[in-house]
């Protein structure tokens, strides 16, 4: 299991996470660890890769992964994590050094630094944040 936050500027574009540790960028967040509830990993993941302590809003996503490259197959689960200002980038920081850099995304500019999974979860989990919904997916694509 992994468990992101959604991050989003006023005008919907989604904050991502520039890892250290590999070329796509990604949501905030990380694996579910042993014993642990996806939001609480959630709130762990913040602190750990933004030094943020922000509370985590209601269910967007849940997505069932197929296996592919090597991995299992698995859960992810999105929360919201609202909106953020500019003010809000500014006072992220990045403790253990495993983020290098966060920005708000468009989108199409999404498309180009992450995985086509994580674009297709993510333009559900925008819908589902107008809709007061939750997605349900199937490997990126909404089922529900």
């Amino acid at each position: 299991m992994a468990a992101g936050v959604l991050f989003r500027g006023a005008d919907d574009r989604v904050l991502l996470v520039e890892p250290s540790y590999k070329p796509n960028w990604e949501l905030p967040g990380g694996v579910v660890e042993a014993n642990e509830a996806p939001w609480v990993a959630a709130a762990r993941e913040l602190r750990e890769e933004l030094g943020a302590e922000r509370p985590i809003g209601r269910l967007l996503v849940v997505d069932h992964v197929h296996a592919y490259d090597g991995r299992l197959e698995g859960m992810i689960f999105v929360f919201d994590g609202g909106v953020v200002t500019e003010d809000d980038l500014a006072a992220f920081t990045f403790p253990d050094g495993e983020i290098l850099s966060v920005g708000l995304y468009s989108l199409a500019d999404v498309r180009a630094r992450v995985k086509p999974l994580l674009a297709d979860r993510l333009t559900a989990a925008l819908s589902a944040v107008r809709e007061g919904t939750t997605a349900l997916c199937e490997h990126g694509v909404r089922v529900a």
